[in-house]
């Protein structure tokens, strides 16, 4: 399943439903649904900026959301209109920014270890199954089993 790393408190406000674009200088082709990935890097000071204090996870795949559509900001103007749905405090100059629109996320109350990589990525989550994909599957069911009974 495709995975993309996004640094802390950004994953964490994906999931949650409160960040619905994601900025890139890079498109995507992809749609659909992925993992989200919380690397080892939190930004400390967009966590001051968007008034987080609590501890994030980091190092872990903490849940998942569907790309459905990629924007293409063409100025400044548009990309500040946006602001309360990216939340970046960032201005990218002459760059071109995409912003990945993102729908449906779901948070993991488990979240899973993973070594993050730059862009979307394949994850390879290894277990006892042989199929990779039957092990992404597994997870997904048992992370839904686990929300309609509360607990393993």
């Amino acid at each position: 399943m495709k995975c993309l790393s996004v640094a802390q408190p950004f994953a964490d406000l994906i999931i949650s439903g409160r960040k619905t674009i994601e900025l890139r200088t890079w498109n995507t082709n992809f749609r659909g649904e992925f993992l989200v990935h919380a690397p080892l890097k939190v930004r400390n000071d967009d966590c001051a900026r968007l008034g987080i204090t609590k501890k994030l996870p980091t190092g872990v795949i903490v849940g998942k959301a569907t790309l459905h559509e990629v924007r293409r900001y063409e100025s400044a103007t548009a990309l500040d209109n946006d602001r309360n749905l990216h939340h970046a405090a960032v201005e990218f100059g002459d760059r071109t920014i995409y912003g990945f629109l993102l729908k449906s996320p779901k948070v993991f109350d488990a979240p899973i270890p993973y070594k993050g990589m730059l862009g979307l990525f394949e994850a390879r989550l290894v277990g006892a199954a042989s199929d990779h994909n039957e092990i992404v599957r597994d997870i997904l069911d048992e992370e839904h089993r686990y929300r309609l009974i509360g607990r393993h």
